[in-house]
């Protein structure tokens, strides 16, 4: 007989929780809803709110729309995309996640008091000239949230990805540091490490601890919920930034975890000799979806025990 945990701990954070409220609530008023981007990096959910009428567009098909509801997801969107539903008379469900929005405040305010723009090619900025300042974002290029972060700065903020990319960065500047709100916690703090050790001392440094603590206070959980089980099921689509990271605490505490999207990928052979099986997920992760491969497995258990 297997044992099986789901992490109580796992499941969707705060905003992804409202933006699937705030979808819901509109669509069971039977009014058209379209949403731009997937309102959560779990193909099964969005999928589930597919059914219930939930429109998926990108930026191009908002840009032919007009006199309709756009749902904003939580990751939150660039000034352009709140210009673009005014032109064209949209009226904007703003699901935007509360830790988000304040974050893009943030940058917004430090880019127009410092009035931060990219010097000019070939010349230096004198020195108390906040115009050769840099903002930077660490974040992952290309995700929804960070471009929404990057927007706040007319795309000028500088983004790095990982702690190598650190280096890279002109240390004669002034410079302002975020990061995305699902990032590494540790990884940020090395970051800020190596810039206090390299920036010159005419130059301005000032980091801000933007990472939301509903997540980072994750991986200590689910770093011990993984190192009890004999086989670990991290259930997560495969487009999850936050899924990623949480996936790869799993493995590093115990091998023999394994990243599905749904029950179907759940392979017999891994349940060889297994007593304890926990599954868990990002915040991406619906409860019912965990809750499916649990059932999956206990079937199979069924199946076996006949």
């Amino acid at each position: 007989m297997f044992q099986i945990e789901i992490d109580n701990g796992s499941g969707f954070c705060f905003g992804v929780t409202t933006a699937i409220q705030k979808a819901e609530e509109e669509l069971a008023k039977g009014n058209t809803l379209y949403c731009l981007g997937d309102i959560v990096h779990n193909g099964m959910e969005c999928e589930r709110l597919r059914q219930m009428g939930l429109i998926t567009i990108n930026h191009d098909d908002m840009a032919r729309l007009h006199n309709v509801k756009v749902l904003l997801r939580a990751h939150g969107e660039p000034p352009e995309t709140y210009a673009l539903a005014r032109r064209n008379e949209i009226e904007i469900i703003d699901a935007t996640c509360p830790v988000v929005l304040q974050l893009q405040k943030k940058i917004k305010r430090q880019y127009e008091a410092k009035n931060l723009l990219p010097p000019q090619e070939g010349k230096e900025s004198p020195v108390g000239d906040h115009r050769g300042a840099s903002i930077v974002i660490f974040g992952k290029k290309g995700h929804a949230e960070v471009l929404g972060l990057v927007g706040q700065t007319a795309g000028n903020a500088i983004v790095i990805e990982h702690f190598d990319d650190v280096k890279q960065l002109d240390f004669t500047r002034d410079i302002y540091l975020y990061s995305q709100t699902t990032k590494s916690l540790d990884e940020f703090h090395r970051i800020i490490e190596y810039i206090q050790e390299h920036i010159s001392p005419a130059a301005t440094f000032k980091s801000f601890d933007t990472i939301c603590r509903s997540v980072a206070n994750r991986m200590p959980n689910i770093s011990q919920f993984a190192s009890r089980h004999d086989l670990i099921l991290f259930v997560c689509g495969r487009k999850s930034s936050n899924g990623r990271v949480l996936f790869s605490e799993c493995l590093r505490v115990n091998p023999n975890t394994h990243l599905i999207e749904g029950p179907k990928e759940i392979s017999p052979q891994w349940l060889d000799g297994i007593r304890t099986i926990g599954i868990c997920g990002a915040t991406s992760t619906p409860k019912w979806l965990m809750e499916q491969c649990r059932d999956a497995i206990l079937y199979q258990q069924a199946l076996l025990s006949h």
